[in-house]
Order: C-alpha cells, then sequence, then structure tokens
C-alpha cells in the first residue's frame, strides 16, 4: 500500500533531521565527575564500548541492572561488590527514542530489546522479566529533564491505574553508561502488543481475526499511518482549515501489515469518527457508544484534564482495540505526562483553570500542525457522557484522587529520590534549573521548591476541576440529612459573603426555617 508522497517525504525529512542530531560523545552530562558510591535505587550499567548511539538504528550493548531488593543498598563499585543481587544481564538493542523528549532535553532517553547474542552475529529480540515488571522484549528508560520533579510521568499512571485496563509501570534507576554517571532514569513499560501490556492477538485477514488487535497512535506526520477525514474544530464547532488529524500504524507495523488489514483499520477509524460527528448535542443520539469504550475515553480525558497536558489528545494517544467476539470497542491509553502539571511555559500550559481539550484556538493561533481531534468537543455536546464524567470525577475524588492521597504519593516519591542521594547526584550532573512558568514568571530553584510548585498547582487544579464538574464535600449532604424538614438555602462566609461552595474554614449555613448553623470545612 503506497502512503502520499508529502507523508514519506516528512519521515524522511525526520530521519534526516535526527541523524544530524546524534552527538558522538553521546550527550555526556554537564558535570562528568559525579561518582556514585551507593544508592537505594537499582543501578542500570550500559557499556556501548565508545559507540555512537543512534536515534533511528540499534546498536549492541551489554546491560547489567543491580538491584539488592526493597530497603536494601546498591552499590556502584561492583568490584568491591561482587555478590550483589543482578536483576537482568545481557546484550540489548539500543537507540534513543523520543520526539519532544529527545529534541528538548540534554538528557536523552532511550528505547533497548533484550537480545540472545549481539546483533552482529544474528541476535533477536528476546523477552525478560525486569524490575519486578512483566516479561516482554520492549522497554524504555524514560529521562525525566525538563520535568524537575521527575515524576510527573509516574504520579499520572499511578493515579491512573485503578481506572484504565492498561498504564504503563516504571522503576526509578540511575544510570551509568561506558562509566559515566547520567542521573536517574525511569526504566518502564512501553504501551504495546505482550501479554502482560495490551495482550493484543495478531490480526488474520479475513473474519473475525481479521478485526483485531490494532494499536493506533494519534500523532506527527513523522511516520507511517493515515490522515483523518474530518478535521479538527475551534470551540464553536467549526472546522479548522489546513489542520488535519494523523493516525500513525504502531500495531502491527506498517511493514507487517497486508492490505486487508489496511482496508479493515482505516475502516473501523473512519467509522468511528463518523459516529462522533453524529452526536447531535441534544439527545446524544449515536452508536458510537457501541464503537468505543466510553469509560476508557472518560478515563482518559480525566488524566489528561487533572495534568493540563498541553500535548494532551493531539501526542502521544493510543488507541487499541481486540477482535470483535472479544471486545472490538476502541480503548485508550496514557503516555508521556511530563509536559503536564504546569510544567509548560507555553500554549498557557501553566494555566489551572481551562480545559485542555478547548485548546485548539490557542494552538491554530501558534500555527502548530498537532491539533485536538474533533471526537472531545463531539463528546462534550453529549448529555450523557457529560453526566457519566462528573459521576466518574466524584468517584475519583472519593478514593484515590483525594488531595491527601495525592500529595501522600509525591512525598513518599520525593522521600525516595532524596533517601540516598539520588536527586543530588542528577542535579549535580544536570545543574540546570530555572523552568519558567508565565504569567507569574514562577522559577523552581531545587527540588523542594519544585516539590512545592507541583502540590500547590494541583490543589488549584483540583479546586477548579470540583467547581466545573460540580464536586462537592460529602459533609455538606451529611448535615442536610440530619435536618430532614430543612433545606439549605444559602452557604456564606462568617463575614456574610454568601459562596456557592464551601471553603476552608468555618461556613455558615442558613436553612429555609430561618435557622443557621457554623460548618468546618
Amino acid at each position: 500500500m503506497k502512503l502520499k508522497h508529502y507523508v514519506l517525504t516528512a519521515a524522511i525529512l525526520c530521519s534526516g533531521l535526527s541523524a544530524w542530531a546524534q552527538r558522538w560523545d553521546n550527550y555526556k552530562p554537564d558535570d562528568e565527575t559525579v561518582k556514585l558510591t551507593e544508592t537505594n535505587l537499582p543501578i542500570v550499567f550500559l557499556n556501548v564500548k565508545g559507540q555512537q548511539i543512534d536515534r533511528d538504528g540499534r546498536i549492541t550493548a551489554r546491560m547489567k541492572i543491580i538491584d539488592n531488593g526493597f530497603g536494601g543498598v546498591n552499590y556502584g563499585d561492583t568490584l568491591r561488590h561482587p555478590n550483589q543481587l543482578i536483576n537482568y544481564e545481557g546484550f540489548v538493542a539500543l537507540k534513543y527514542r523520543g520526539n519532544s523528549s529527545f529534541t528538548n532535553s540534554d538528557k536523552k532517553p532511550y528505547s533497548f530489546r533484550p537480545l540472545d547474542r549481539p546483533l552482529e552475529e544474528g541476535g533477536v529480540k528476546m523477552k525478560v522479566k525486569i524490575l519486578g515488571m512483566g516479561k516482554d522484549n520492549n522497554w524504555a528508560l524514560q529521562a525525566p529533564y525538563t520535568d524537575k520533579s521527575m515524576m510527573r510521568d509516574m504520579l499520572s499512571f499511578d493515579l491512573a491505574r485503578p481506572w484504565l485496563e492498561y498504564v504503563p509501570q516504571g522503576k526509578y534507576c540511575e544510570l551509568i553508561l561506558d562509566g559515566t554517571y547520567y542521573g536517574v532514569y525511569i526504566l518502564s513499560e512501553l504501551v504495546t502488543k505482550g501479554k502482560k501490556r495490551l495482550n493484543l492477538s495478531d490480526p488474520g485477514i479475513s473474519g473475525d481475526s481479521l478485526t483485531g488487535g490494532y494499536l493506533v497512535e494519534v500523532d506527527r506526520q513523522d511516520a507511517y499511518g493515515f490522515t483523518s477525514k474530518y478535521g479538527p474544530v475551534d470551540n464553536d464547532g467549526n472546522e479548522i482549515m489546513f489542520k488535519s488529524i494523523y493516525y500513525q500504524y504502531k500495531f502491527p507495523e506498517y511493514e507487517d501489515m497486508v492490505r486487508p488489514q489496511f482496508t479493515y483499520l482505516q475502516g473501523k477509524i473512519d467509522e468511528m469518527e463518523k459516529a462522533f460527528s453524529d452526536i447531535d448535542g441534544r439527545s446524544g443520539s449515536s452508536n458510537y457508544r457501541q464503537l468505543i469504550d466510553v469509560q476508557s475515553f472518560i478515563d482518559f480525558q480525566l488524566s489528561m484534564e487533572l495534568a493540563h497536558n498541553v500535548d494532551g489528545y493531539r501526542l502521544s494517544s493510543k488507541l487499541y482495540k481486540r477482535c470483535d467476539t472479544e471486545d472490538g470497542r476502541w480503548k485508550l491509553s496514557l503516555w508521556d505526562m511530563a509536559l503536564g502539571f504546569g510544567n509548560s511555559d507555553y500554549y498557557e500550559g501553566w494555566r489551572t483553570d481551562t480545559w485542555i481539550w478547548q485548546n485548539n484556538e490557542e494552538l491554530s493561533y501558534a500555527n502548530d500542525e498537532q491539533l485536538v481531534p474533533f471526537w472531545w468537543y463531539q463528546l462534550s455536546k453529549d448529555p450523557q457522557y457529560v453526566n457519566e464524567l462528573k459521576a466518574r470525577w466524584k468517584q475519583y475524588r472519593d478514593s484515590n484522587y483525594s488531595n491527601a492521597n495525592i500529595n501522600a504519593k509525591i512525598d513518599s516519591v520525593a522521600n525516595l529520590l532524596k533517601a540516598k542521594g539520588a536527586v543530588a547526584r542528577n542535579s549535580q550532573a544536570w545543574p540546570r534549573w530555572g523552568r519558567r512558568v508565565w504569567p507569574n514568571k514562577y522559577i523552581s530553584v531545587d527540588f523542594d521548591d519544585e516539590i512545592r510548585y507541583l502540590k500547590n498547582w494541583i490543589a488549584n487544579r483540583l479546586k477548579w476541576m470540583d467547581q466545573e464538574l460540580g464536586y462537592s464535600s460529602t459533609a455538606i449532604v451529611g448535615v442536610e440529612k440530619d435536618k430532614r424538614a430543612r433545606t439549605v438555602i444559602g452557604i456564606y462566609t462568617l463575614d456574610g459573603r454568601r459562596i456557592q461552595r464551601p471553603q476552608k474554614g468555618i461556613n455558615v449555613i442558613r436553612y429555609s426555617d430561618g435557622t443557621s448553623e457554623k460548618y468546618v470545612h
């Protein structure tokens, strides 16, 4: 199957640029003298024997992972400490990975595949279990750099894991490449086919087997894929001209697909998008509910909106489906949340009081080529979907999305990273702070300051989303139940100012029978 000439040209140009971007010293850190003596985090040793690591092609590397278990100490000097527990040791096929995470960061992320022997000897990838995560042959070493907290991805994944069908797992580690300390990394799963991941079957060429499984990604036009028949829209539902939505083939890969699969896959995307376009805004009558897992879309949307991720919906949005006899509805999984939680000084990413699904006008004004798909606007027109979104948010807030639980997760990760100096070593290797956020020109000066900023931003975001989605304290409901014969007519501050919802501190509740009482929120 032939692709449009401009797509191939874009892919070639991208490939050329990435090749040009390679550096012979493998992007060593600013300070190459940092020594890792001991740590509570697993240690990943990579040995490429001075070879230049590429972005488009893989090279053979030798990997060893030291992990002496929870509560144990891992030592960087393996000669003086020869009896440490080795979690994995062997050859891997190594390359750089990522788009903005590669080009916008001095600290580079990697992709690796465990091998049975070196590539030069015909090595083939093999599935291995790493750091307690399920067996697979495709892994990532994420390189938190622009995210000075080093936890935005992991925080999003951990919060969403109880709700979405599959969310990648990751483990913090410290990386030593050819003897040089490279800092704190996250060794993580990828959103791919795999029994311990999406568990997709290989699609056939006819019958039910042709219907699944498939994985596509809404992203840039820098890989094989196809363009949506529907363009992005503004906040009034008007199509934004000369912009498009692009789907990349992820599984099966383009080279492994045959014509019936291309035809079927594009037809199913067309069918889904046609169903979205049919939502009429009154009854919401449409067959889209037969084509997507509505709960999955809601959970994905709430994750994107809590983070206010400027890349949300329009980049790294992964859709997958299984064969029709198993469950043929489209579902979503999470990836790439590092620019969320106020970690962006463009596209108004710092704000806590807007919906990111409504960001197309900002993106279009900046002439960005990747815009939010029109589906999210259409879904907002369906009253049933909106009511289900609000109900789900209440479930979230009454459980693991509570302020207390989120702050506890942040504190736990911060303590893990600080316990034996990982944060200090990483900051010494990459001593670049000062992520600026407009319009308040907030600049984090160290790790603790960044954690304070993160907590404060999330608290403000939660408060705004609570207001927009109608979530309120269950304590008020309890008061109303105790006063069965009365109804609440208003909530006021102590100085008599009427408010819509309780504020922190003491509030005054007034009832229809003329009585009132104080309530501590």
